[in-house]
């Protein structure tokens, strides 16, 4: 098994992240077929997701967002192009997000 762990920065609060997160899960299911499940709380929400070789979560609260992936045997070979990928998804998505445009989100 391979581990993806990535963790973003924001300043957009958590209604703000809460609909990135959203966006997120929708291209998720729509593209990658993914099954999600939101579970909310008042500091933070999870996104449970998953798709046969690839089960993982996004932790999103008001400061950050982030995301741990498990990849069965198969996906493991493409870890570095699937990191790349969701990487870039999500800072696509936060830089998107916030009122001038701008990036909103940094890397850790």
């Amino acid at each position: 098994m391979s581990d993806i762990h990535l963790l973003r920065n924001h300043h957009l609060g958590l209604e703000g992240a809460r609909s990135v997160a959203a966006r997120w899960a929708d291209k998720a299911q729509r593209k990658l077929e993914m099954a999600c499940a939101f579970a909310q709380t008042d500091e933070g929400d999870e996104l449970q997701f998953s798709r046969p070789g690839v089960k993982g979560t996004l932790l999103v609260n008001a400061e950050r967002f982030e995301l741990r992936a498990e990849l069965g045997f198969l996906f493991s070979a493409f870890k570095d192009q699937i990191e790349r990928e969701i990487a870039k998804n999500l800072d696509e998505l936060l830089a998107n997000n916030g009122p001038d445009g701008g990036p909103k989100a940094s890397p850790n």
